[in-house]
């Protein structure tokens, strides 16, 4: 009868084995999934607890071409005066600025002639000033050879601008 109380004793053993295993796979695949997404959590949000941005690069520094300052006389206005101004031009790249120099001449003739086409009283006050980056901007946008792309100019600003 020994033999007999031992051998259910072995059959029950072996079902309640096989349920603890099946307990603790269960709470290990629980215990990881909790574990994967608590990291993912901390781990998408920075040190203030907010969402990190994508982030971007920075843009690129700006380039700047200065030409040699201009001098021109005015447009007669009562009186002779004559404008010398510097500027420097902010373009988009490098290779923008390059093609600025490749053609400097054309530029300083086209500048020349739109400075020489004003009156002092045209260019004196703040809106005049406005008016005449614009037409700068203008100028140098239009291609310097008949079917090539125009330069790309972001603004111009003076560095000098004295009317006498």
């Amino acid at each position: 009868m020994a033999k007999a109380k031992a051998a259910p004793a072995g059959d029950n053993a072996e079902p309640k084995s096989k349920k603890k295993l099946m307990m603790f796979a269960i709470v290990g695949v629980v215990a990881l999934a909790a574990g994967g997404g608590g990291a993912w959590f901390f781990m998408s949000k920075n040190d203030d607890g907010h969402k990190q941005e994508a982030k971007h690069e920075p843009p690129a520094p700006p380039v700047f071409m200065a030409p040699e300052t201009f001098t021109v006389n005015l447009q007669p206005d009562g009186e002779e005066q004559y404008l010398q101004v510097g500027l420097v031009v902010q373009v988009k790249d490098q290779e923008a600025s390059e093609r600025m120099k490749q053609y400097m001449p054309q530029i300083r003739s086209r500048m020349l002639m739109l400075l020489s086409s004003k009156k002092a009283s045209e260019i004196m006050d703040l809106q005049g000033k406005n008016k005449l980056i614009e037409e700068i901007i203008a100028q140098l946008k239009q291609p310097f050879v008949q079917g090539e792309e125009p330069l790309q100019v972001s603004s111009v600003h003076f560095t000098d601008f004295i009317i006498q």
